[in-house]
């Protein structure tokens, strides 16, 4: 059973529209039909035929045929692209979802993603990256760790591949893979897991 996305904040119409613009936004390497995006959400194709029109016509969306399938692309020329995306990305993006899923897991000290969505994130040109490596330090259950890893992969749609790391081996300074995250763009979700594991339950 797919997770419940955070609450749709009023700038969107509705859940449905919200979510629906996250799988193109969000995940553009994938190549989205009506079927396949109805499958995602787990709605009928026909409560998205048309939220899909109306961001077809506001030219937010744009469709490709291929064969007998109509093939569902964001509009990178369209100037609300960028702002949407940011909005999407803070709402239903691998931050939230990664804080949210390793937030009740003992031990951690630092969580912090790297490698090649870290990059792309502060703007180094490259390839879309394909999967997301996450740094975990601290003294943590390798089977917990793997677990909130493989939800997440779940609800994100791309491989998220954890590396654990004790305390000593993140400031020891003396591990090639711990100086090669230091040096290079990383996001640091520590403080948010913090605040999501502080959080009362509802």
């Amino acid at each position: 059973m797919r997770n419940v996305a955070a609450p749709v904040v009023p700038i969107f119409r509705s859940q449905i529209q919200a979510e629906l613009l996250a799988a193109l936004y969000l995940r553009p390497q994938q190549n989205w039909t009506l079927t396949s995006l109805a499958r995602d959400l787990e709605v009928a194709p026909s409560t998205l035929h048309s939220e899909i029109h109306r961001l077809v016509e506001a030219r937010l969306v744009t469709v490709t045929e291929i064969g007998r399938s109509r093939v569902l692309h964001v509009n990178p020329d369209h100037p609300l692209v960028q702002p949407v995306t940011e909005i999407l990305n803070y709402m239903y993006g691998p931050r939230m979802i990664i804080s949210e899923e390793f937030a009740d897991i003992p031990g951690i000290e630092r969580l912090l993603i790297f490698g090649s969505w870290a990059a792309r994130h502060a703007g180094n040109p490259g390839p879309p990256p394909h999967d997301i490596d996450i740094l975990v330090v601290g003294e943590v259950d390798r089977a917990t760790l793997y677990a909130a890893a493989d939800r997440t992969q779940e609800r994100i749609g791309i491989p998220v591949n954890p590396v654990l790391s004790s305390t000593h081996r993140w400031d020891a300074d003396t591990d090639a893979l711990i100086r090669q995250i230091k040096s290079a763009p990383m996001i640091d979700l520590t403080a948010d897991l913090h605040t999501r594991s502080e959080q009362p339950a509802p």
